[in-house]
């Protein structure tokens, strides 16, 4: 598997100066990748005991019978990962009550861009540096793949999100976790997290809920954060050109409608 590199965070000492309740049933934060996987885990550990949370492996289908305890009933755990959608994965998260993150496609794009290009991902791919290939070039391989190398986007988030749909699994949208964020005294954001940690068992969110999130959001915790990650910057555009925009509704039609973005 590619090695991720990210500088380490301090929250389970930050985690620590809260009162927790422990975990009732394992809990496992799935996403496709570059769609807040840190983001959504550092909330949530705000709000679960250090020892009930599962630091062992940010887990994967090459090494999930490694870690099938992370998934035990009877020692219940707060986990993460990237688990695509297989017999063997849909087995080891029976009645796991699980939460998937998506992004719209067209800025996960940009976002596995950025990270390909970053030091903070090492994958055989180094060369991808090098000025031979245009910016153009970058964002359709993040389209299209790598051959014998990186998957399609289309296999990513079929794989790692779809084909959890209907299955009992919440899924939400990156840049609604981002909205409700950046409006966290409001009503709306009250009701988006209450559901959202009841999903996860946890029924009744402590008073200082607002101050655990801020904190479990802080941007300097996430070591996969665009301004944390390791290496030289590369410049992209903010914004999907309108022909990369044309390439991902033709390399997967009807997934930008099926998320909910369309």
């Amino acid at each position: 598997m590619p090695r991720i590199i990210a500088k380490a965070d301090n929250l389970n000492e930050i985690n620590k100066s809260f009162e927790q309740q422990p975990l009732k049933s394992p809990v496992f934060l799935n996403s496709v990748p570059k769609c807040g996987t840190h983001l959504i885990r550092n909330i949530f550990r705000m709000f679960v005991p250090v020892e009930q949370q599962y630091h062992d492996m940010f887990i994967q289908i090459p090494v999930l019978h490694q870690h099938l305890k992370a998934f035990n009933h009877n020692n219940p755990k707060l986990s993460w990962g990237h688990l695509l959608f297989s017999d063997e994965s849909a087995y080891a998260v029976h009645q796991v009550k699980q939460i998937i993150v998506v992004r719209d496609p067209y800025d996960w794009v940009l976002a596995r861009a950025r990270f390909f290009l970053s030091d903070s991902f090492e994958g055989d791919l180094e060369h991808l540096k090098g000025p031979e290939f245009s910016t153009e070039h970058i964002l359709n391989m993040m389209i299209f793949g790598i051959y014998q190398k990186a998957p399609t986007m289309n296999e990513i988030f079929t794989h790692n999100a779809i084909s959890w749909m209907g299955t009992g699994a919440k899924i939400i949208k990156f840049e609604d976790l981002i909205s409700h964020l950046k409006n966290l005294n409001s009503t709306e954001s009250a009701v988006y997290f209450k559901d959202l940690f009841a999903h996860a068992g946890i029924e009744q969110l402590p008073d200082d809920w607002r101050k655990r999130i801020e904190l479990g959001s802080d941007r300097k915790q996430s070591g996969t954060a665009r301004e944390n990650l390791y290496g030289n910057k590369v410049q992209l555009p903010e914004e999907l050109p309108e022909v990369q925009k044309r390439l991902v509704d033709y390399a997967a039609p009807g997934l930008r409608a099926i998320l909910g973005y369309e």
